[in-house]
């Protein structure tokens, strides 16, 4: 499917503005398709979040869009933290309407750069170890709210110097969920005229919703795809991820399948670890017996402590025991890296309603 960046874009600005649609926006302002071209390059391009700033445009078009409050950008920034581990950033937002969200912001070692983006407020499929899921789902967000998370993070980056390298789709909410505006939001990311981050340095992360696996595979993309899995069979995943009863893993693994003989793509598959519950080596060797694709590699997940979930961490020696029986049975496999604990932003602590105020950044 077809999808033109600078027209999302457009129609995210244009409803914010509370203007019909995209022709009439156009017939208030005067604007011709170049002004618009110079709009967006101007955001998604050049990272400038302020239209005043915009300086490729007269002084009285960017006085008018100020006086008439047309933005950039949809999000207004709550709080800002940053990590005692001097690598993770974590960004609150206010979307219009009062829902809040979270986006990470992780720097790895060698320059590689990371945004963990979020595409919901909330989350509706309650995963037991997950904070977003307890807190419940609150709204879809739209192509722009996904999009305005990457660029505002992508300033912070270029205002040091840096430049983001990588975005995963596995901040609060489930994407496959809010399947189109996330697909629009991949546009944008990609596009080259405007924020160019390649396909394969995006991942988009699922709960295992089989239809749209489907869909994805036929999207034709070199984008990512990670399957949150987290249990080997059908009775423990049940327990773990309620998602499971709808699509169990005789019919998940099957699209998984379907996916790789139709893309010829790895598939990710994230396991968190949960002390005395998903990971003795009878779990490892179940898993090991799911893993037979030759595209599949298992992400191993360190457990992170969420308000209301009852889990504890698995500790990091049993965490490699449990890597050392997949290696044996030949399944790919990588121990991720904890980063952003201590301000709730690791893996599985996204919930903005709950998170304790930091300060804003100024």
């Amino acid at each position: 499917m077809s999808r033109d960046p600078q027209a999302i874009w457009l129609r995210d600005v244009v409803a914010r503005a509370g203007a019909g649609d995209a022709a009439e926006f156009a017939r208030k302002y005067e604007l011709k398709p170049y002004r618009i071209a110079q709009i967006y390059r101007a955001a998604a391009k050049e990272l400038i979040g302020d239209v005043r700033e915009v300086t490729t445009l007269p002084k009285e078009l960017r006085a008018a869009f100020a006086a008439d409050g047309v933005t950039l950008s949809s999000l207004g920034l709550e709080v800002f933290q940053e990590s005692s581990d001097g690598q993770t950033t974590k960004a609150l937002f206010r979307l219009q309407g009062g829902k809040e969200v979270e986006a990470v912001l992780m720097e790895h070692r060698g320059g590689r750069t990371t945004l963990c983006i979020s595409s919901q407020a909330g989350c509706a499929f309650a995963c037991a170890f997950c904070s977003t899921g307890q807190a419940g789902f609150s709204r879809n967000l739209t192509a722009g709210e996904i999009f305005d998370q990457a660029l505002f993070l992508a300033r912070w980056l270029a205002s040091r110097g840096k430049r983001v390298t990588n975005v995963v789709f596995m901040g609060m909410g489930e994407p496959f969920h809010n399947y189109a505006a996330v697909m629009d939001a991949v546009a944008l990311l990609n596009d080259p005229h405007g924020f160019g981050l390649g396909h394969r340095h995006i991942t988009i992360s699922t709960v295992g919703i089989v239809d749209k696996i489907d869909a994805f595979a036929d999207e034709h993309l070199q984008v990512n795809l990670a399957i949150s899995l987290h249990a080997p069979t059908d009775e423990l995943r049940s327990k773990l991820m309620p998602i499971n009863r709808r699509f169990p893993l005789a019919e998940l693994m099957a699209a998984c399948e379907r996916y790789v003989a139709k893309t010829n793509r790895k598939i990710f598959f994230e396991y968190v670890m949960l002390d005395g519950v998903n990971d003795d080596a009878a779990c490892a060797r179940s898993l090991a017996k799911l893993m037979r694709g030759h595209l599949y590699h298992v992400n191993l997940i360190p457990y992170n402590s969420t308000p209301d979930a009852a889990f504890a961490a698995t500790p990091e020696a049993k965490i490699w025991k449990f890597a050392a029986i997949l290696d044996e049975a030949g399944v790919p496999v990588t121990v991720r890296q904890n980063m952003g604990r201590d301000i709730a932003a690791a893996c599985g602590q996204l919930r903005a309603e709950t998170q304790p105020k930091a300060h804003a950044l100024s």
